[in-house]
């Protein structure tokens, strides 16, 4: 505890005694001050015990008094401290009843107690304070270092809550709460993930102070982690503001959470290393050798049904992606999704793709497509042509079928970025048509090749072969029914379907010919 009149008035060799204001004798002393300045106050700074003679004032004017005490009491001024037998035997009524007005403790210094041996005690005190509240530190330091070491980031949140006498709760790199001490905390903490946010959106290291309503507590946010975005972010709940000792205890706390929030960092690296050898293995056809190196680590993602989730991403940006970073973004939410489920998840960075194999219906896979829906929405209405986030889906397989569920995601990623779609799934192929892929450049050049030869002779108007192959065709090969379509006799379509083969070179007997100028014709069909 700092230095209160109370204590310089119980202080035995001081001799202090209270002559006003006796019900505020309980506020803090940061420090005492001589000054016979008929106005000192530029010169407090508030929280001061103020040591007077009244060498220069007219302590015995009561307009005089009241100015000087409502001024120093404006500036924040604690206490006034009067020497008696100096200018004055006794402290003029006017400045007692000017100090008890303004609710000002006045207090009685005899001749015999020296301005600094006040100075001192005061002195002394703060530095014995100053004293307690590092020793406090260091000794919550060992405490939460030893919780920490103990029991993991749960112990050491415990341990803060209690060195605080409050709450706290710690958030992974989404936002998301990790973890809280009391348990019943894990409400208040849910609330401020907006304010969390944005937090994260500052450059570590960052903090921010949230006052909650009347009836609510204190909250100090602090991001965690060395990184230019924060890793984590660690939330102190408390009554009131913190002090000396307390603060040391969370900066404290900040340290070891960074600590660990590093080394996860460089164990994620090292995990991510071993993931890439079993997609490689999988890819690569070996299933038992990727088990056998997936251990504990990867196991029980092999064990079941997977997808395997391609995305990739072009140059300028918008939407909720994480600084730019929408690779970035996506694997943070993939991550911290499978880490609240308690799931594994394997995440492989490959130059500008990222390959998830997560599984099937599990947390990790549902945080991808709400990922990808998320940064749709927010891209709607957009008429930006930049290239842009895309992510393909494989259909669930197991380990024996992870080359083919590769494909598919590729797949699916082509048809997402030809369709300017961000998230495709394999199944929406199959169950859609093959149509809208006929928009592509190449399909459309390669139909243009196949049909020129019969638009440049319907272009010297001896015949209308396009339109009768189309009809021909959409009427599956029946004579009477297409001819009757185009209003021609069948034996002047007969004659028309003869001159398309001798133009084509092809025959339209083989059903392959057939589905390739059908394609072509739907491919170059007018808008």
């Amino acid at each position: 505890m700092p230095p209160t009149l109370a204590s310089l008035v119980h202080h035995s060799a001081l001799k202090l005694t209270v002559r006003a204001g006796e019900d505020r004798l309980d506020v803090p002393v940061r420090w005492a001050h001589v000054s016979e300045l008929a106005d000192p106050v530029p010169y407090m700074e508030g929280g001061e015990l103020l040591l007077i003679t009244a060498l220069k004032l007219d302590a015995a004017d009561p307009e005089v008094m009241r100015r000087y005490v409502k001024r120093l009491v404006g500036a924040g001024v604690v206490g006034l401290g009067f020497a008696v037998g100096v200018n004055y035997e006794d402290i003029p009524e006017a400045l007692v009843t000017a100090a008890q007005t303004e609710g000002l403790p006045l207090l009685e210094v005899p001749r015999r107690t020296p301005f600094l041996a006040i100075s001192k005690a005061v002195s002394a005190a703060i530095a014995a304070d100053q004293y307690r509240a590092v020793t406090a530190g260091f000794a919550a330091q060992r405490e939460l270092t030893k919780q920490a070491l103990a029991e993991g980031p749960e112990g050491l949140l415990a341990a803060l809550a209690s060195q605080v006498d409050g709450w706290t709760a710690l958030y992974d790199a989404s936002g998301a709460v990790v973890a809280t001490a009391p348990e019943w905390a894990g409400r208040r903490a849910a609330r401020l993930t907006a304010d969390v946010e944005r937090l994260r959106e500052r450059p570590a290291p960052a903090s921010s102070v949230v006052a909650g309503p009347a009836d609510e507590d204190r909250v100090e946010l602090h991001s965690l982690g060395t990184g230019r975005r924060p890793r984590a972010a660690l939330a102190v709940g408390t009554a009131s503001a913190l002090g000396t000792a307390e603060r040391y205890a969370v900066h404290s706390a900040i340290a070891l959470l960074t600590l660990t929030t590093e080394r996860s960092r460089s164990l994620h690296a090292a995990e991510q290393r071993i993931g890439a050898a079993v997609l490689r293995m999988l890819l690569a056809g070996e299933p038992d050798h990727a088990r056998a190196v997936a251990g504990d680590l990867y196991g029980a993602l092999l064990d079941a049904p997977f997808r395997v989730v391609i995305a990739e991403v072009g140059s300028a940006l918008r939407g909720p992606e994480a600084d730019g970073d929408p690779l970035g973004g996506l694997t943070e939410a993939v991550e911290s999704a499978a880490a609240r489920a308690g799931e594994a998840v394997l995440v492989v960075p490959e130059g500008e793709r990222l390959v998830v194999l997560a599984a099937d219906g599990g947390a990790a896979a549902g945080a991808c497509g709400e990922y990808g829906a998320a940064v749709e929405a927010a891209r709607a209405g957009d008429q930006g042509e930049d290239e842009e986030l895309v992510v393909g889906v494989s259909a669930p397989v197991g380990p024996v079928a992870a080359g083919a569920a590769y494909k598919q995601a590729e797949q699916a990623l082509s048809v997402a970025r030809r369709r300017g779609r961000v998230y495709v799934e394999h199944e929406q192929l199959a169950a859609g048509s093959v149509l809208p892929l006929l928009a592509d450049d190449a399909v459309k050049a390669f139909a243009d090749g196949l049909l020129r030869a019969l638009h440049e002779h319907d272009a010297t108007g001896r015949g209308d072969l396009v339109a009768s192959l189309r009809a021909w065709l959409s009427r599956h090969g029946q004579w009477d029914a297409a001819a009757a379509d185009l209003g021609v006799h069948r034996h002047t379509l007969r004659y028309r379907m003869r001159r398309v083969e001798e133009i084509l070179g092809r025959s339209l007997d083989d059903p392959d010919v057939r589905m390739e100028l059908w394609l072509a014709l739907k491919a170059t069909a007018p808008e």
